[in-house]
Order: structure tokens, then sequence, then C-alpha cells
């Protein structure tokens, strides 16, 4: 049975990695669902936004997040939101897996030095799909 994953990456906070989301999402839809798969639709733009919009955003991510069986974050670009979703997701008891480009970024120390979170640091990209595969195993 498939498992509903939780994908979160930056939207709002920067789309300089939305290729790479695209491509990561891509990777795990070859055995699972994953509900959040609008984060590397590369048209999204991080500037629509309305009030009726925010709540319905806030949501439905909720509503996901709730219902998922594993989160799963790229944190390369920074993301106030994907912070959020983060502790969140601690709080609710999900595995966590967050990755990163250490060559890009040093990651916050209010994830790095939280031991509920999983982290996955990485220099290239290549790297990144063994270890998806190992956790969608």
């Amino acid at each position: 049975m498939a498992r509903k994953i939780y994908f979160a990456g930056s939207i709002r906070g920067g789309r300089a990695d939305a290729e790479l989301y695209k491509r990561m999402i891509s990777h795990i839809q070859l055995t699972d669902i994953v509900l959040t798969e609008h984060v590397g639709d590369l048209s999204l733009s991080k500037h629509e936004k309305s009030l009726n919009m925010e709540a319905a955003i806030y949501e439905q991510d909720m509503a996901w997040l709730s219902d998922s069986d594993l989160v799963i974050a790229e944190c390369t670009t920074p993301s106030l939101g994907v912070g959020y979703e983060l502790a969140y997701a601690e709080k609710l008891g999900k595995r966590v897996h967050v990755f990163y480009n250490e060559k890009r970024t040093s990651l916050s120390a209010m994830i790095s030095g939280n031991g509920y979170f999983h982290i996955h640091p990485y220099s290239s990209e290549d790297e990144i799909y063994p270890i998806l595969d190992m956790l969608l195993k």
C-alpha cells in the first residue's frame, strides 16, 4: 500500500530549488503518494496571495500534514512556512527527514539541533536519491 508523503519545500521563501523539488517529488511518486506535489510546480508563484487563499492554504496543508505517513523536507532555501510545518509534524509525532545542500546553506540550529529530526546533508543532488530509496523501502 502506498504511503502518503508530505513534501515540504520553500514557496514564498524563494523558488530557487523548485526544479529540485519537482525531481524529488517525481522520484517519491515512483512508490508513494505525494500529498503536496504542488510544491514542485514550476509555475507556482511565491507572490500569489489573498486573505481567503491564505486561510485555505493553511487549512489544507495542516490536513495533509495530519494525514501523512512521513514528512520529507528540502530545506536548502530557508522558509518560515517549512519551519512551521516541521514543528507541527514533530508535535503530531510524524517521522521527519530533512535534506539540505551543505555547500549552499547552514541549516538552522533549531532544526539541526533537534534530535527528533533525521537530517540528511548532501553535496550533490545524486546523493539524495539513494537516501530516498532507503527511506521509502
